[in-house]
């Protein structure tokens, strides 16, 4: 088994799609977690890579959040679309960083991608609540290579 694998069980990765659609069924923002095992590149770069290749850059109000996770690398970013960026309060994105690391450092990856995910869907609902005319744009489901 690879580290991605390893890193969390299929219960686990449940309970995040689970907060991924808690998080997401009042605001027509997006969110998606990718996890993968290293990348030889900049980790900033790779998340920005992987959210175009997800497809999170084309969301109507451009209002996506990818949690990127390079397992091996120990390494995590947090990456928004410029509608939400625009929009969130200053430090924020650092903030929900801190509150992710600090599960991680405890070796508790799942609640800290949780964590992460109900921050986000907060800020995502105060900035883009739901509208009856919402639809879900992208996949909820945790991807990884």
């Amino acid at each position: 088994m690879s580290k991605v694998e390893d890193f969390l069980t299929a219960d686990e990765e449940q309970e995040i799609v689970n907060a991924i659609l808690d998080s997401e069924k009042n605001t027509s923002g997006e969110i998606r977690v990718h996890i993968e095992t290293s990348t030889s590149g900049d980790h900033y770069l790779r998340a920005q890579e992987v959210f175009h290749l997800l497809k999170m850059d084309n969301t109507r109000e451009s209002n996506g959040v990818l949690i990127y996770v390079a397992v091996d690398d120990k390494k995590f970013v947090i990456c928004g679309d410029k509608g939400i960026n625009e929009v969130v309060p200053k430090g924020f994105w650092d903030t929900t960083k801190d509150v992710i690391q600090n599960k991680f450092k405890e070796g508790k990856f799942k609640e800290g991608i949780i964590n992460g995910i109900l921050m986000a869907g907060n800020e995502l609902q105060a900035h883009f609540p739901w509208k009856p005319n919402d639809t879900n744009e992208l996949s909820n489901e945790v991807s990884k290579t």
